[in-house]
């Protein structure tokens, strides 16, 4: 294997690739990335076995091949170098040269036949297509309200949701539900789940990759398949039943305020410095009339701010864990938010105010006194 290529270039494709490389194993060829040289592109590709990583570049080729090397030691280098064209050549029985004008380095490579083999495609499979910006907004919007520990099960995921109409994304944690839908026309209904934590991967990924363009997602049995126009995703599928989240969304509203997002968000930033009654980062909502007040309180001192609001229904006093709340009006885009309650102890809705596009579920704190 022997090529040049610019370094900002190499750089750039270290970093995506990266994302798939894990130093939590026992397997080194799962430490490394695979380049692969032909005709003038160079892919180079990593996995963890959960995800696979494909990213190919154009070079100026001079003998194709392929070689494992250390991924860490591999990006070091490369990042360290000048930003100039790096001459790279070398195979399994020669250590891998990296040259620049003033620089050299030698490194043990590893056999290529040992790197897992990216799945193919099979070009029957359904395709769902999406505009870059659309899916990274639903991940946006989701995957911060799944579940971070792994003992959880199936909640550490995202459940994908193709209905007639629409593609639903849901994540869940068991204090609060995200859901968020977009207008799609779907053949066919089914279900997957996808680890949130590789969501948020592929969200990086797709900013990363130059261009507009498209995304498509390709739907398998046990894996999922991302391709952009240079870059290949392959996730592993979570196994298992999703909660039936549907059940879960409240049916009755007794009361509901409009509210000027950044307005609220700066309000509940303020009190959430005296949050720490019962270490459950508690504030207060009251609402009376056309008035929301929102108060928190702790050893140190107290805090209460007002925001007018429009109001229709019941008076109503519920306790929040701060940055449930803050989480959502960070996530969503809107100027005002709805917002939704029936009891103290009954979860709030905090929703678009003209549409179903999305849906967000939090569950209160109970007040003491």
């Amino acid at each position: 294997m022997k090529f040049i290529c610019d370094q900002n270039t190499l750089v750039k494709a270290i970093n995506t690739v990266s994302k798939a490389v894990t130093s939590r194993t026992t397997i080194p060829v799962l430490k490394g990335i695979l380049l692969t040289l032909k005709e003038n592109q160079l892919t180079l590709s990593s996995s963890d076995l959960e995800i696979s990583i494909e990213k190919t570049i154009f070079v100026k080729g001079e003998e194709d091949g392929a070689l494992v090397i250390s991924a860490k030691l591999f990006s070091d280098i490369i990042r360290k170098l000048p930003s100039e064209d790096i001459l790279i050549y070398g195979d399994e029985k020669e250590p891998l040269t990296i040259k620049t004008t003033h620089s050299e380095f030698h490194i043990v490579g590893l056999n290529a036949e040992e790197f897992p083999k990216m799945v193919s495609i099979e070009e029957e499979k359904e395709k769902i297509v999406f505009e870059k910006e659309i899916l990274k907004d639903m991940i946006r919007k989701t995957a911060f309200s799944a579940s971070m520990e792994e003992s959880k099960g199936i909640i550490v995921g995202v459940l994908l949701e193709r209905e007639k109409e629409f593609l639903n994304m849901v994540a869940l944690d068991g204090f609060r539900m995200a859901v968020v839908r977009q207008e799609m026309k779907n053949e066919k209904e089914e279900k997957i789940i996808i680890s949130a934590k590789l969501m948020n991967e592929v969200s990086k990924i797709i900013s990363e990759e130059e261009g507009e363009g498209k995304v498509e997602m390709i739907l398998d049995n046990k894996k999922v398949f991302i391709v952009l126009e240079s870059t290949k995703v392959v996730l592993r599928l979570l196994e298992g039943e999703f909660i039936k989240y549907k059940d879960i969304l409240p049916k009755d509203k007794k009361t509901k305020i409009m509210v000027n997002k950044n307005l609220l968000q700066e309000a509940i930033e303020r009190a959430s410095l005296l949050s720490r009654e019962g270490k459950n980062n508690l504030v207060k909502f009251t609402i009376t009339d056309q008035l929301l007040t929102i108060t928190s309180k702790s050893e140190e001192g107290n805090v209460k701010e007002e925001i007018v609001i429009e109001k229709a229904g019941e008076n109503l006093e519920i306790g929040f864990n701060h940055k449930y709340i803050l989480d959502v009006i960070k996530a969503v885009d809107d100027e005002t938010l709805l917002m939704e309650y029936n009891t103290p102890t009954s979860p709030c809705m905090i929703k678009h105010p003209e549409n179903n596009g999305y849906e967000y579920l939090i569950l209160p704190v109970r007040i003491n006194g």
